[in-house]
């Protein structure tokens, strides 16, 4: 869970927050609380500003910035039902396995 997560010392997260409009938004960051706490006071993204209430649909954490924005944009490219199918394939802290080819 994320409190494991912090205590491991993990340094960047790849999260997906799930606005009141039922849309998707994806980011990174190197403080998961600090950042949804911004989106939701509306210091975030603009996206997120007033399509509250958000929710974390899902998390995972990243070894480095650079991993966590190519997981963010592989993320960001996927169709919207291809996004929620990678969500409830998952288990957080997981990281979606994205465009990977088999």
């Amino acid at each position: 869970d994320l409190m494991c997560a912090e205590k491991a010392g993990a340094s960047w997260w790849v999260y997906v927050l799930r606005c009141g409009d039922g849309s998707l938004y994806c980011g990174i960051t190197n403080d998961l609380k600090r950042r949804v706490r911004q989106h939701r006071e509306g210091t975030g993204a603009r996206y997120t500003r007033g399509r509250g209430p958000l929710r974390i649909a899902h998390w995972w954490v990243s070894g480095s910035k650079p991993e966590a924005l190519k997981a963010e944009h592989a993320f960001k490219k996927l169709g919207s039902e291809q996004k929620r199918a990678a969500i409830r394939g998952c288990r957080r802290g997981v990281a979606p396995v994205i465009g990977r080819k088999s």
